[in-house]
């Protein structure tokens, strides 16, 4: 949890760089992104260098190389590239050292195998004046980096500056709908996940934090640590930023050597990809079209469609392995859609795969940036069926304002879907998430009691072919007018007589304006 102290120091060094004369977000958290991997890379060589004195043995791996760079104008000893030297220096020095020398230095990373380092290729700062530079140093030195918790809540805190910016929020899912998906796919310490669109990694990094508060275990197992830090997260994306800033959110939330690797989802074959992964998490882009001739020729051939949100789920299908589980955001259209792609991929899910969940989600959830309304659709991979029921949940409220401010509701410790304090009833119709995740452990049980008429009910397989394969929700819902249900039926009669005068009333009032 970050204190105010913190964040106010993290608005001071976002409000440098705006009145410095960056004012893109995303750049404004590459340049950050950048920073914060040289400071890491020093604090790895002088763990390194204090590990050489104990054991009065050479250092195993040198980050910084001894010497000069090869600077053809003023080469300089490569320690003045660490972040404990360079931050001393006056400002004029210290930009010149940064721009050329620091990042040709890190442009030449990539071959010791990591990740960050793999990214760093074309790694361009943009920092325009030593004044602004010195000035975000002296600022992220002040910022307490120790502690793993506090490295990657700051991160977050400065990744939702993208989203309330503007026109880059798209790259955001709210976190609480992300670890909504997370605790509903509960994640193993055997699995291995994938998000084809990662983005900032946002669901990647909530599935870590899950596993290292369900599961300690897996740093007590070398076989299970070595797993959590290079083979259980995968991440594809094909903007080069994205894929920067994704994986620095995984490295400050502890998690070594991710595969974040840029990759074209829907372009590109997947060989080598098939029925690799045992969990889902994603909420893809959508309402796009793609021509046939960009699209991979493996996801057509199930499914002949040019509509990204089709393709994705064809995607996820392809990707896990029998048994593997996904949880993804789905826009209402893919639950009803009438074409031919639409029906085939329903009936796809309900099948030939075991479709377990539909919630349908308010329509302000993505607000200001889209409108759109949307659903979570789980489902598990057999190739051989085993849908029996499946599980519909509305959610009414899912703990902040449905308006383009989205304000929280509730206090903090309410909100999300395991709250820190118990939720009233009053309370609940604010936050429906708790009680949302509570009745999902039970969709095998009392659940199938429930009448169509409560917020979550089961529907038979045999309702959803007999419907056509429509998994909207409102298709199954039945309504009960409580105030019409309980009126004396002489009461009706006069009601509807009243309601056919007026619409007489009407008639005549629209007959004579119209002569």
């Amino acid at each position: 949890m970050l204190t105010g102290p913190i964040r106010s120091k993290i608005d001071a060094i976002w409000d440098a760089f705006w009145s410095g004369g960056i004012s893109n977000p995303l750049e404004v958290i590459e340049q950050i992104t950048y920073l914060l991997f040289l400071k890491r890379l020093d604090d790895l060589h002088t763990l390194e260098e204090h590990k050489s004195a104990r054991l009065k043995k050479p250092m195993e791996r040198r980050i910084f190389p001894e010497g000069q760079d090869d600077h053809p104008r003023a080469p300089r000893p490569y320690d003045d590239l660490r972040w404990s030297r360079f931050k001393h220096f006056a400002p004029r020095e210290m930009f010149e050292v940064v721009s050329d020398h620091v990042f040709p230095f890190l442009r030449t990373l990539g071959g010791d195998g990591s990740t960050y380092a793999h990214h760093m290729k074309d790694a361009r700062f943009t920092v325009p004046t030593p004044a602004l530079l010195s000035k975000v140093v002296d600022l992220l030195e002040q910022v307490p980096m120790e502690e793993r918790d506090t490295k990657g809540d700051l991160y977050e805190y400065m990744l939702g500056k993208i989203a309330t910016a503007g026109q880059n929020g798209q790259f955001r899912t709210p976190r609480h709908i992300i670890q909504l998906m997370v605790e509903l796919t509960a994640p193993q310490p055997r699995d291995v996940i994938c998000d084809p669109a990662c983005g900032t990694a946002g669901f990647l990094v909530a599935a870590g934090e899950h596993l290292r508060e369900h599961h300690p275990e897996i740093f007590r197992e070398a076989g299970l640590k070595e797993h959590f830090h290079s083979r259980l997260f995968h991440g594809f994306d094909f903007d080069s930023t994205m894929l920067r800033i994704g994986s620095m959110n995984m490295l400050l939330h502890g998690v070594e050597n991710p595969a974040i690797v840029h990759r074209d989802s829907l372009a590109q074959d997947h060989a080598g990809e098939e029925e690799k992964y045992t969990l889902v998490l994603a909420n893809p882009p959508f309402a796009g079209s793609l021509d046939y001739e960009g699209t991979a020729k493996d996801l057509l051939q199930i499914v002949k469609t040019k509509k990204t949100e089709l393709l994705f789920l064809v995607l996820f299908l392809r990707l896990l392995k029998p048994g593997g589980r996904a949880a993804v955001i789905v826009p209402d259209g893919v639950l009803f859609g009438s074409s031919k792609a639409h029906k085939a991929l329903r009936q796809m899910l309900v099948e030939e795969q075991k479709l377990d969940g539909v919630i349908s989600l308010p329509g302000g959830v993505f607000k200001p940036y889209a409108g759109v309304s949307t659903a979570i659709l789980l489902f598990t991979k057999t190739n051989s069926g085993g849908t029996d029921h499946v599980w519909f949940y509305d959610v009414d409220a899912e703990g902040w304002s449905l308006d383009d401010k989205r304000t929280p509701l509730l206090a903090e410790e309410k909100l999300g879907c395991v709250p820190r304090a118990a939720l009233s009833a009053e309370e609940h119709g604010k936050n429906n998430l708790p009680d949302l995740l509570a009745r999902w452990k039970q969709r095998d049980g009392s659940e199938r009691q429930n009448a169509r008429t409560a917020q979550s009910f089961c529907v038979p397989k045999s309702d959803l072919a007999a419907k056509g394969y429509d998994l909207s929700l409102n298709r199954y819902k039945e309504v009960i007018h409580e105030e019409v249900a309980h009126r004396p039926p002489g009461e009706i009669l006069k009601a509807l007589a009243a309601l056919e005068v007026e619409i007489q009333q009407g008639m005549r009032e629209l007959e004579g304006m119209l002569k």
